[in-house]
């Protein structure tokens, strides 16, 4: 069990998180929020590379901060870029890396084999990682925050770069993971997280604004998702007025899906809420 009780973060006057508490057991946890919401902020105190200006971390009913390396030791963090010796191979990576996390020398080479295999990187594993596209070095970061078998996986944006194919790829991979860990996943792909997260967890300005299952999320926007036909003349007008809105095609005609509590026009038809909805209700004035 991961406890957060009142993490608060301030960069001099400014409040980057306010008094965050969730509690987290097994399972994808989804961080969702505009850029700016604190999200970074909370997952960099979790792994350790900043200090809260108040509230505490809890692991199992232990505070972190008495743990230190113990409680390190139980984490994977994939950074939103992850930086890696360019000179070196993907296989070269691995095994410095588990000779840095403490993993046994007799289990090191079917470690490393199995993890580049999961993340489809064997036939890649002696090629330097200077020569690797964005997406093989989103892999290789999975990979490597698995070496030590972590109870905990942060992952910061993790697709960003992967194809249809190795996204679809990824999820199924975190999908089996989270049975046994508490997965943290933060992005800004929707698509990404809805049919795999056990719950979302919404930041806005530094606050937890709601932590529940995409399903109760999506019921909560009932009534409140609406599609307007424009013509030309009136889209740039019902665009700046709501901005909590997205341009779809139906038929070969531009039409404008809105998350509103009321009818955005007389013409506007009621449609079937998505997590994306949620999205755009609670942030679509702040972009996304």
């Amino acid at each position: 069990m991961l406890c957060f009780k009142g993490l608060t973060k301030y960069y001099g006057k400014f409040c980057a998180l306010d008094h965050f508490s969730a509690e987290l057991d097994s399972g994808i946890y989804a961080l969702l929020g505009p850029n700016g919401a604190g999200k970074s902020t909370m997952m960099h105190m979790l792994v350790g590379l900043l200090a809260p200006t108040d509230g505490e971390i809890l692991f199992n009913g232990e505070h972190t901060a008495e743990m230190g390396e113990r409680f390190r030791a139980q984490i994977g963090y994939m950074p939103q870029h992850p930086g890696f010796y360019p000179e070196f191979t993907a296989a070269e990576l691995m095994r410095y890396l588990c000779d840095m996390k403490c993993v046994p020398r007799k289990e090191q080479a079917e470690r490393c084999a199995s993890l580049l295999e999961s993340v489809n990187l064997t036939e890649h594993r002696n090629r330097k990682i200077r020569t690797f596209s964005g997406g093989m070095r989103q892999r290789l970061g999975l990979a490597q925050a698995l070496i030590n078998q972590p109870n905990i996986l942060v992952l910061d944006e993790p697709t960003a770069g992967l194809d249809p194919k190795e996204r679809v790829r990824f999820r199924n991979l975190v999908r089996r993971l989270s049975d046994a860990i508490t997965v943290i996943f933060c992005t800004h792909i929707v698509s990404d997280i809805e049919t795999i997260a056990k719950e979302v967890l919404l930041l806005h300005h530094g606050r937890l604004l709601a932590k529940d299952t995409v399903p109760a999320l999506v019921q909560q926007m009932e009534g409140r998702v609406w599609e307007v036909m424009p013509d030309a003349d009136a889209l740039e007008a019902l665009l700046d007025q709501y901005p909590r809105s997205c341009l779809v095609s139906r038929s070969g005609q531009t039409a404008v899906r809105i998350a509103t509590d009321t009818p955005p026009a007389p013409d506007a038809q009621p449609r079937t809420p998505n997590l994306e909805d949620v999205y755009l209700y609670l942030f679509g004035g702040d972009g996304v």
